[in-house]
């Protein structure tokens, strides 16, 4: 699981080690009684009842019931508090969450000391670990404790822990001897345990990672308490990111009796459509180690010419700017870097001696490079990019000017000793009590001046202030009203910088979820010559519960905002045309610039540093003109789901019949903590049936979702459409947002083709389905799917390389009220993406464009809600 941690609200009580839990409630109870109909809900996969979850944990099959174990915070919406969630199922469609399972250990102060990270459940059935007894064997989980700074003894550390149970899973108890195999390391997190019989024994074993040296570690147990090390795995394929939840099972190869171990190691960042993702490997294992017979070596470069290669140990004819005053003469430095530079993560990916490294100085530099002019002549150029991911915004300046005209309040740049009071505004609750705290000089970045409003400084308890702070009476006498914001995101009202007429508010907005400041307006020409106020409003608590606001103007213009970008841009006519980030990795992968429609025309291109925070670098190498766009090296390893919302997907343990049942964390790191969903947050995958089938490049994953689900079925209310040809788009009859969609289709003389859903009527919004006929690619694109502003990682299109078979493409869609799950054909690719329609966007429509596409058939199935069901 991905680790970022943010300043949450603590559990008050003190659970110990030895101390039998799952007694405590969850957010299963005391529910409202319009749980399961809010926006977004899933009808038909699971979610908790309200509060944040990742991960799925501790899958194990037992006398008849499934269990699902979860990443869990019981006492807020975002990552924090990590405990052990709980749900049951007799048939892997219907979730009912159970009471907590294994919370956070907290010291007697209330502080969490030890916090419960991902990990896996198995049933001793010879009771080797001695918790339960030869007729009453136990569950025994194993899982990571994540000690936090308030340990007395392990602070900062993963090591691997247990707790059993002997009521079927409902209620667990920490072993006294936690932790049971320590590396003393920062990162070693995960376990996925199962019971390994053949040649060399029987014995328990355990995969689990060390993150950031991408490395699967195998031990072996005999008791599940004393373990002792095997092997390990890695790095391999994908390395742009955190190795993290893997797994290891055996499968059968469809159509024979030969059977290949299966290791699955999860990724973030890194993955092949972004962000978070699961690859696998096809091998052997022998009881001690892992062989994989699917790593991929290593490329070669892409066909072409050389534009720049940063190998003579010069930028060459680069110009090259770097900020003055930094130590190191950041981000660029004279000379180009030649690997990695101090206090970064290893990097890797670049080719030859020489790469462009914006890390010198750290994050904290801006500053940009310029190739030379170059005359358009090639088809594509191709380059090695890496580093943050903040993209290239249109609109945006690389500077931090404010808009032209009046500004209000001085800026805030009141002579010291003066307060907000003191100058008209009205303050209230936790800012009224010191008044002197506001205007303050602390807190925040990209303010101008001295001084700000910040409600963090502005009274006592930082985050946890609350109260308000609203301005004398002006008149609205320009267009635009625009101000620098930063501080905590919250969608409920709770956080913002409101605009009032008449007592009323009329224009608001909240932070970004970070310190930097950055340039909002409001366009309120409909209000000109009315009299407002504005006001800072601050009802949140916890982490980020505070607003920053700063040098206020009233102009005829809107502010253009700062751009944040690390980025790689073709410059042509001097207006970016193309632009490339990394994926928030030291990992550099091929990228591809289409120049065709630049051709005989003059350009440039121009790496851009203008981030001094989180992955506030870039990295970038090799840049080569060529006639194909190179495909970058994730394409060519093995995923699960090659969507965006597919993560940290493992298996049950125990399936009857030897069947290997998968399911994942329907979200990504990138955008995780953002989606627009309350009281919840994060959905399960529907859960997936996999084995293995024989393909050109090997044995590889097919994954269907697990037959059970037919149950839901409204056979009854389907729909079959008519055998046709279709060019154009057209709304089929039948709506429905929870619904499996199966068609075949034939691309007849369409150069592409498909399926829409979660449309609206009028076209407004809707996800797309596709096929281009012209790469071979499927794709889905939601960039267009309803409310995709509230990450700017979110607008996006996923897509895979997919042969048609006998000339035709086969799908099965999987339709939720925020979701899309995309199986082709019978299953050898799958594609997951979240989506959050509005209200209504329920057609479902066929398209092709450049000809006709043929529908030899195509039939929708109302799917009847699982989750939430009488209640």
């Amino acid at each position: 699981m991905s680790r970022r941690r943010l300043r949450l609200p603590v559990v008050t009580g003190l659970v110990g080690a030895g101390t039998t839990l799952g007694l405590l409630a969850t957010s299963a109870q005391a529910l409202p009684s319009a749980v399961g109909d809010e926006p977004y809900r899933p009808a038909i996969h699971f979610t908790p009842a309200r509060n944040w979850m990742n991960d799925p944990n501790g899958l194990v099959y037992y006398k008849g019931t499934y269990h699902l174990f979860f990443q869990h915070n019981p006492r807020g919406d975002r990552w924090g508090n990590m405990s052990w969630g709980h749900a049951t199922s007799t048939d892997l469609v219907h979730w009912r969450e159970q009471p907590l399972a294994i919370p956070q250990t907290l010291n007697a102060a209330g502080e969490s000391v030890e916090d419960i990270f991902s990990g896996s459940v198995v049933v001793d059935k010879t009771n080797s670990s001695g918790f339960g007894t030869a007729t009453n064997p136990p569950l025994v989980a194993i899982y990571t404790s994540a000690y936090t700074d308030k340990h007395p003894t392990l602070a900062g550390k993963q090591a691997q822990s247990l707790a059993y149970s002997t009521d079927g899973g409902m209620t667990w108890t920490k072993y006294a001897g936690n932790p049971v195999l320590n590396r003393d390391s920062a990162n070693f997190r995960d376990p996925k345990v199962f019971r390994y019989s053949g040649p060399k024994g029987t014995y328990w074993v355990m995969a689990a990672v060390e993150a950031q040296e991408h490395r699967v570690l195998l031990y072996k147990s005999r008791d599940l308490k004393n373990w002792t090390y095997l092997s390990d795995f890695g790095p391999a394929n994908a390395v742009g990111g955190q190795w993290e939840c893997p797994d290891l099972f055996q499968l059968q190869i469809q159509g024979t009796t030969t059977r290949k171990w299966v290791m699955v190691v999860n990724i973030n960042p890194g993955s092949v459509a972004g962000g978070s993702g699961g690859q696998y490997f096809v091998g052997n294992f022998d009881g001690e180690r892992f062989v994989s017979e699917s790593t991929v070596s290593a490329d070669t470069l892409p066909p072409g010419t050389s534009f720049a290669s940063f190998d003579d140990g010069t930028y060459g004819d680069w110009t090259v700017s770097n900020e003055p005053g930094n130590w190191a003469n950041g981000p660029w430095g004279d000379a180009p870097a030649t690997g990695t530079l101090p206090g970064q993560n290893p990097v890797s990916g670049f080719v030859g001696s020489g790469l462009v490294n914006g890390f010198l100085d750290h994050d904290w530099p801006v500053g940009t490079m310029r190739s030379p002019e170059f005359t358009v002549d090639a088809a594509y150029l191709n380059f090695l990019v890496g580093g943050g991911n903040h993209p290239h915004v249109a609109g945006t300046q690389l500077s931090n000017d404010p808009p032209a005209g009046s500004l209000l309040w001085d800026g805030f740049e009141f002579p010291d000793g003066t307060t907000l009071a003191d100058t008209g505004w009205q303050a209230t609750g936790d800012f009224a009590t010191e008044p002197w705290r506001n205007p303050s000089t602390a807190g925040g970045d990209y303010y101008i001046g001295r001084k700000r409003i910040n409600t963090w400084e502005g009274g006592p308890r930082g985050d946890d202030n609350l109260g308000s702070l609203t301005s004398p009476a002006f008149e609205i006498t320009a267009d635009h009203l625009s101000m620098l914001v930063g501080g905590g995101r919250r969608t409920d009202g709770s956080l913002e910088v409101q605009l009032l007429v008449g007592g009323q508010v009329v224009r608001s907005l909240t932070g970004p979820e970070g310190g930097a400041l950055n340039w909002r307006s409001w366009d309120v020409a409909d209000l000109r010559g009315q009299q407002a106020q504005l006001r800072v409003w601050d009802q949140a608590a916890g982490g980020w519960g505070h607003l920053t606001l700063d040098h206020v103007v009233m102009g005829d213009t809107p502010a253009i905002p700062r751009s944040d970008e690390t980025a790689v841009n073709l410059v042509v006519d001097g207006k970016v045309v193309a632009s490339a980030t990394g994926a928030n990795s030291e990992y550099l992968d091929w990228h591809s610039f289409d120049l065709r429609p630049y051709a005989g025309r003059t350009a440039y291109l121009e790496i851009v540093d203008n981030n001094r925070f989180g992955w506030g670098h870039i990295l970038a190498d090799e840049f080569r003109f060529g006639a194909q766009p190179a495909a970058t090296r994730a394409e060519s390893y093995d995923w699960l789901d090659w969507g965006r919302d597919y993560y940290a997907a493992v298996s049950w343990n125990d399936v009857p019949g030897g069947k290997r049942v998968m399911i994942g964390w329907m979200n990504n790191w990138d955008y995780a903590n953002d989606i627009p969903t309350s009281p919840w947050r994060s959905a399960m995958s529907l859960p997936r049936h996999v084995w293995l089938a024989q393909t050109p490049k090997g044995p590889r994953i097919v994954s269907r979702v697990v037959p059970q689900a037919a149950a839901l079925d409204l056979t009854g209310q389907a729909y079959a459409a008519p055998a046709q040809s279709v060019s154009g788009s057209r709304l089929l009859p039948k709506r429905g947002s929870v619904a499996r969609i199966d068609a075949v289709l034939r691309p007849g003389t369409a150069k592409r083709f498909g399926l829409t859903v979660h449309a609206a009527a009028d076209g407004s919004e809707k996800t797309v389905i596709g096929y281009d006929t012209t790469t071979g690619r499927l794709f889905v694109d939601r960039t267009d799917s309803g409310n995709v502003g509230f990450h700017p990682a979110f607008p996006s299109v996923e897509d895979a390389q997919v042969s048609l078979v006998g000339g035709k493409l086969t799908l099965s869609v999987y339709l939720d009220r925020s979701s899309v799950e995309l199986f082709a054909q019978g299953g050898r690719t799958a594609i997951t993406d979240q989506v959050f329609p509005s209200a209504g966007s329920n057609r479902i429509g066929m398209w092709a464009e450049g000809g006709a596409m043929r529908v030899e058939s195509l039939k929708i199935t109302p799917l009847k809600a699982s989750m939430f069901t009488g209640r």
